[in-house]
């Protein structure tokens, strides 16, 4: 529009037609058509459309956070009575969401594998739902492998794809059904953004947007929208400067001696490093590693020491964060997960590698000091 690089920001809540005929087509097509902001809005619409492009999905639909993204999606796949399979570590929210969703007759089982999903599944599952690499532990999961075994149980699948971004990976040509993305972290890049995002087929996107992405009110504002579409402009650049710093902090804490494992996928002494490298095509810059001790109390003081890592809960940004999952994770949903009291959880930022390298290396010497 007039020569402008920048699409423009539809502020307006509200838009009219010429005739009542026009409205009511409208409202009945309100996933599609523009008739109230909490419907949909042309700047949220173009952010939706670029993501589906990147997803390798028919349709997306934005919501004003990653959580009303998995809760409206997960929401839009079960009923009363039915029951969820949720496959290795994923984000604590989603697990609290699913325990939410217990006193309305829904209930869900954690597997680690496979194996233990053919004996925790039952006639009324529905649903599978994961996360590649896994929440905090970085697992890699053989996306096809899974996608497989549900399809053949009649499973529909969700997965997150938050950690990879849809540049390093892409779920939905791998068979997975419907997947999300919090655009808080890479996508926006900037941590001046909350927004979520689920991507697949027309067939499930469009019952989700008309009923529970209008009933749950978790619309994505057009400001943010315009943010993740700058987000998405810088986002091959940004990743590639993540990938490497990322694997050059993780290599260096691979061999230091108050550092007992690192859980990075892009380090050949990962175990899911082989499927990885067969499945995305580049590395985030989110890892965890697990410090030589049990002490709640030495682990809040490595955080402490740091310098350039800031102390955060987020994660994508240009910034450097750190956290502890023992200091800030409620203890059942930690407990289910399996996390070790040492598990640090580190997110390389955008400052030099050398820095960041020497920051934590200081801080690791208090651990024997």
């Amino acid at each position: 529009m007039l020569g402008a690089v920048n699409p423009p920001v539809f502020e307006n809540s509200v838009f009219t037609f010429a005739t009542a005929e026009e409205l009511g087509e409208a409202v009945r097509n309100e996933d599609e058509r523009y008739v109230y902001w909490r419907g949909t809005n042309p700047t949220v619409d173009l952010a939706q459309r670029k993501l589906a492009a990147l997803e390798r999905g028919e349709r997306a639909k934005c919501f004003g956070s990653g959580m009303g993204a998995i809760s409206a999606t997960i929401s839009s796949l079960v009923s009363a009575g039915d029951h969820v399979l949720v496959l290795g570590a994923v984000y604590g929210p989603t697990t609290q969401f699913l325990r939410y969703l217990e006193k309305f007759g829904v209930t869900h089982t954690h597997v680690r594998d496979l194996e233990e999903g053919d004996s925790a599944i039952r006639p009324s599952t529905r649903l599978l739902y994961f996360e590649s690499p896994s929440y905090m532990a970085y697992a890699v999961v053989d996306i096809a492998g899974v996608t497989g075994w549900a399809r053949e149980r009649g499973l529909v699948t969700v997965m997150d794809n938050t950690w990879s971004t849809p540049l390093f990976q892409k779920p939905l040509t791998m068979g997975v059904d419907l997947v999300v993305h919090s655009l808080s972290k890479y996508i926006g890049g900037h941590s001046d953004l909350v927004g979520g995002v689920v991507v697949g087929p027309a067939r499930l996107i469009r019952p989700l947007a008309l009923t529970e992405y209008q009933l749950y009110g978790a619309a994505m504002s057009p400001h943010d929208a315009a943010k993740v579409i700058k987000g998405l402009r810088t986002l091959p650049v940004r990743m590639a400067a993540h990938q490497e710093r990322g694997l050059a902090v993780a290599a260096f804490l691979r061999d230091h001696p108050a550092v007992r494992s690192v859980n990075h996928p892009g380090l050949p002494s990962h175990p899911g490093h082989a499927i990885a490298v067969r499945q995305m095509s580049g590395f985030s810059s989110l890892f965890s590693l697990e410090l030589d001790t049990e002490s709640r109390p030495e682990v809040g003081a490595f955080l402490s020491r740091l310098r350039h890592f800031r102390i955060g809960v987020s994660w994508g940004g240009f910034e450097s964060l750190v956290n502890a999952p023992a200091l800030s994770t409620e203890e059942s949903v930690r407990a289910t997960m399996g996390i070790p009291v040492g598990l640090v959880r580190l997110s390389v930022g955008l400052e030099p590698a050398e820095v960041l390298i020497k920051d934590l290396g200081l801080a690791l010497e208090g651990m024997s000091a």
